[in-house]
C-alpha cells in the first residue's frame, strides 16, 4: 500500500508566528499587571484571559490548517460568510457594547466579540473566490470592479458607523491593493481614488473625533492634558528605551501614563522595556511573516489559494504598519490592535485562523 506523503507546512513562518504569540503573552502580563490589581484585584487577570485565547487559537490554527480549501472557494460559503458578517456588523446598534464611545463589540457570558474582525476575514475569503472567478473581467470596471466596490462599501460605512476610523482606513488601503493584483485597470483605480478623496476628507472633517486626533498627531504637546496625552507618553516610552530598554517589567510609562497599554499600545511598552533592539527583532518577525505569506501567494498555483494567501498577508501587513505608525506618531491614532502582541480575543483568533489557512496554502504548493 503507498502511503501518502505528510503535508509540507511552511515551519518558518510557523515559528514566527508562535515567537509572536510567545513575546504577545510576556508583554500582556508585563504591560497590563497593575491595571488588572486595580480593576480586578488580580495582577493576573488579563494574562489568564490572553493565555486562555491563545490556547483557543492554537486549536483554530490547527483547524486552519486542516480543512480543504476547496471549502473556501465554495460559493455558497464565500458569500454566506460575508453576510453573516454584515449582519454581525448590523447587530453592533442593537445590541453592542460601547467602550470610549465607539460600538465594536458584542458580549455575552464575560466575553467580547468584535465583529469587524470577522468582517475582515469574509472579505479576503470572498475576495480571494470572486476575483479568481472573474480572470479577465477584472480588467472591465462594470464587471470586475464595481460590485467589489459595492460590498466593500457597504461594510466600510457599518464600521465606520461604529465608529472605527482606522479599520476603513486600512481595509480601504487593502481593497485598492487586493483589486491592483487582481489584474483591475489602474487608470480605473486611479479615478476612483480621485473621486473617494473629497469624500473621505468631507467625512473625516465633519468629525470632531478625527479632527482632535489630527490636531494632537499635528502637535500632541499643545494637547498634552487631553488628545495628546497618550501619544506624548508612547514617545517618552521609545525614547527612555534606547538601545537596550530599562528592562523586563521594569517600564513606567504602563504605570497608568499610557491608557490601555496592554491594547492598542503595546509596542512602546515593548520600546520602553526592551529598547531599539527588541522593537527590531520584532520588526523583523513580522516581516518573515509577511514575506512568507506573499511568497506562499506567489509559488501557489491554485488561482482561489493565491488571492487568499495574498490577502491575508496584506490584511496583516497593513495593520501592522497601521499600529506601528500611531505608536511612532507618524500617522493620526487609529484604534487598531497589534496582531498576535495586543491583549483580545477576537483579534488573536481570527488572526491565527488565517495563519493557519496561510499555512495549509503552504503544503499545497
Amino acid at each position: 500500500m503507498k502511503n501518502e506523503q505528510a503535508p509540507q507546512y511552511d515551519y518558518v513562518l510557523l515559528i514566527s508566528v508562535f515567537l509572536l504569540i510567545c513575546i504577545g503573552l510576556i508583554f500582556v502580563y508585563s504591560a497590563s499587571s497593575n491595571l488588572a490589581l486595580y480593576r480586578f484585584g488580580d495582577p493576573y487577570m488579563y494574562l489568564k484571559r490572553q493565555a486562555f485565547f491563545c490556547f483557543l487559537s492554537l486549536i483554530v490554527m490547527a483547524i486552519g490548517m486542516s480543512l480543504p480549501l476547496n471549502l473556501f472557494s465554495n460559493k455558497k460559503i464565500a458569500i454566506g460568510l460575508l453576510f453573516f458578517s454584515i449582519l454581525a456588523l448590523i447587530s453592533l446598534f442593537f445590541i453592542g457594547h460601547a467602550v470610549n464611545g465607539a460600538r465594536r463589540w458584542i458580549r455575552a457570558f464575560g466575553f467580547s466579540f468584535q465583529p469587524t474582525e470577522l468582517a475582515k476575514f469574509s472579505l479576503c475569503i470572498y475576495m480571494a473566490y470572486s476575483m479568481a472567478n472573474k480572470g479577465l473581467e477584472m480588467n472591465s470596471f462594470k464587471k470586475g470592479i464595481l460590485h467589489h466596490l459595492i460590498i466593500t462599501g457597504l461594510i466600510m460605512a457599518l464600521i465606520l458607523k461604529q465608529p472605527d476610523h482606522g479599520s476603513v482606513v486600512m481595509i480601504c488601503a487593502w481593497l485598492f491593493i487586493m483589486l491592483f493584483v487582481g489584474g483591475a485597470n489602474p487608470f480605473h483605480l486611479f479615478l476612483i481614488l480621485i473621486a473617494i478623496v473629497p469624500v473621505g476628507i468631507y467625512l473625516f472633517s465633519h468629525s470632531s473625533y478625527v479632527i482632535h486626533r489630527w490636531e494632537a498627531f499635528r502637535n500632541p504637546w499643545a494637547y498634552a492634558d487631553t488628545y495628546g496625552f497618550q501619544i506624548i507618553h508612547s514617545l517618552y516610552a521609545f525614547g527612555v528605551g534606547g538601545i537596550f530598554g530599562v528592562g523586563l517589567g521594569a517600564g513606567k510609562q504602563k504605570l497608568f501614563y499610557l491608557p490601555e497599554p496592554h491594547t492598542d499600545f503595546i509596542l512602546p511598552v515593548i520600546g520602553e522595556e526592551i529598547g531599539f533592539i527588541g522593537i527590531s527583532i520584532i520588526i523583523l518577525l513580522y516581516m518573515i511573516v509577511i514575506a512568507k505569506g506573499i511568497k506562499i501567494a506567489i509559488d501557489t498555483k491554485d488561482l482561489f489559494n493565491k488571492y487568499l494567501a495574498f490577502g491575508i498577508s496584506c490584511m496583516l501587513g497593513i495593520q501592522v504598519l497601521i499600529n506601528m505608525c500611531v505608536a511612532m506618531n507618524l500617522i493620526p491614532a487609529k484604534g487598531i490592535t497589534l496582531p498576535f502582541l495586543s491583549y483580545g480575543g477576537s483579534s488573536l483568533l481570527f488572526s491565527m485562523l488565517e495563519m493557519g489557512i496561510l499555512l495549509n496554502v503552504s503544503s499545497k504548493r
